[in-house]
């Protein structure tokens, strides 16, 4: 039986992503303290944004990333408007980033990298 997806983008930097890496690229991994929320994104655009303009300013690399979330699980979290009309991410309380985890179908992949 199959799943219903829903794909979603993540900037990220080279630490994040040595930690989804060891997952086995299956998972992101738990929050800081200073990170309430995990923000995936709705588009590539919105995601490629971030990891070129802020994650090679922060740590001279930004990747961007794809991977797939079932539809019925997401469907508990509000889509956010953050800035422009296409300026959309999911907030992801950190105490429920394991269960969204799980509810990750097949794995991250990164699709672009900038420096």
């Amino acid at each position: 039986m199959s799943v219903e997806t829903v794909t979603l983008w993540r900037p990220t930097g080279p630490e994040e992503l040595a930690l989804v890496e060891a997952s086995g690229w299956r998972e992101w991994p738990p929050r800081l303290p200073d990170q309430p929320i995990f923000y995936p994104v709705l588009n590539e655009e919105y995601a490629t944004m971030i990891a070129r303009d802020w994650n090679v300013k922060a740590s001279g690399v930004g990747f961007v990333t794809r991977f797939a979330v079932g539809r019925d699980y997401l469907e508990r979290f509000e889509v956010r408007q953050v800035g422009g009309r296409d300026i959309l991410e999911y907030w992801i309380p950190a105490e429920e980033l394991a269960e969204f985890n799980a509810n990750i179908v097949g794995t991250i992949e990164v699709v672009a990298e900038y420096r």
